[in-house]
């Protein structure tokens, strides 16, 4: 026969296990602990990796950032090697992503920024001189000396750009794309929007370039970029398994999304205050922490305590 007592006990934990909430919930294993992730030098990345780093410290977790090209990130992720890249631009990165997640190699999370741009652009008096669409660019060929700036080798967006030299579309015969980096491209666009000379470059929104220069997206892109000036969506995607075997910080990263506005004040913070990404997002943590709510929801800490608490001391202490 049963002890009363064995009996008494038992329903009390069933009776907590469904009342007491995520504060009685056991959080990840010791595993999922270390959360690798991946940022491609992209500014607009570092600050997203820089605000999930400040929340994943505060509910228990450690990060590790790797800076590695977009290519390698996926490699990365196949191998089990990264366990999430916040920077899935889509519909650039649709050739080289699309078949892992066909595949099962990958999952996506979630979209954590709508509303975003990713096209080839122009500086405001290039565009009032009449360029203002892919079609536009091989009439002022000489302008422009056959020359489209990017980023770093590699990158999905310079394969859509040698693609499309190389389909000869729009008239783009006989140019060259230049890699480079983000900030060496970028100095390019200084030196010439300074001198009133003619470039065309690789842009995206959110990043400081829209405040810091006066530039025009181009229109008239379906294949390569997409419609709408480039309009994208960045998602958060997750190597194969990580929903399962790490459910509490899947669970975080599934429900982060963020905003072109909040992005570009991370950004600025980081590029004109030269602050340290970490203490731009806990800045902005803190002037936005209505966010918190929704993406902290049924979130513990890897100890099991409700996590939005925990957010909150560690953002009052700084």
């Amino acid at each position: 026969m049963r002890h009363p007592r064995a009996t008494f006990i038992s329903a009390g934990l069933m009776a907590c296990t469904l009342l007491c909430g995520p504060a009685a919930r056991a959080a990840d294993a010791e595993a999922c602990r270390l959360v690798r992730m991946a940022d491609p030098g992209w500014t607009d990345i570092t600050s997203t990796n820089a605000v999930a780093g400040v929340l994943l410290q505060a509910l228990g977790y450690e990060q590790k950032v790797s800076n590695l090209s977009v290519p390698i990130t996926y490699v990365g992720l196949q191998k089990d090697q990264i366990d999430v890249f916040l920077g899935n631009w889509m519909p650039a990165q649709k050739p080289m992503v699309e078949p892992l997640i066909k595949e099962g190699k990958l999952s996506v999370l979630r979209a954590n920024l709508p509303n975003a741009k990713f096209t080839l652009a122009v500086p405001a008096h290039v565009a009032a001189a009449g360029v203002k669409s892919f079609e536009d660019l091989a009439r002022h060929a000489d302008r422009f000396d056959r020359r489209i700036y990017s980023i770093e080798p590699g990158s999905p967006a310079n394969q859509n750009i040698k693609k499309m030299i190389e389909a000869r579309s729009y008239g783009l015969e006989g140019w060259t794309l230049v890699e480079s980096s983000e900030q060496s491209m970028l100095s390019q666009v200084a030196r010439k929007e300074k001198g009133k000379e003619w470039i065309v470059f690789l842009a995206w929104e959110p990043h400081q370039m829209n405040t810091k220069f006066q530039i025009s997206y181009l229109d008239g892109d379906k294949t390569y970029f997409g419609p709408n000036y480039g309009s994208a969506t960045v998602h958060t995607v997750a190597r194969r398994g990580y929903a399962t075997q790490c459910p509490n910080a899947s669970r975080l990263f599934s429900q982060m999304e963020f905003s072109v506005d909040l992005e570009n004040r991370i950004i600025t913070e980081v590029l004109e205050q030269k602050s340290d990404a970490r203490t731009a997002a806990i800045r902005q943590l803190k002037a936005n922490l209505a966010l918190l709510e929704t993406w902290l929801a049924g979130v513990t800490t890897r100890s099991g305590e409700d996590g939005l608490p925990a957010v909150k001391k560690l953002l009052a202490q700084h």
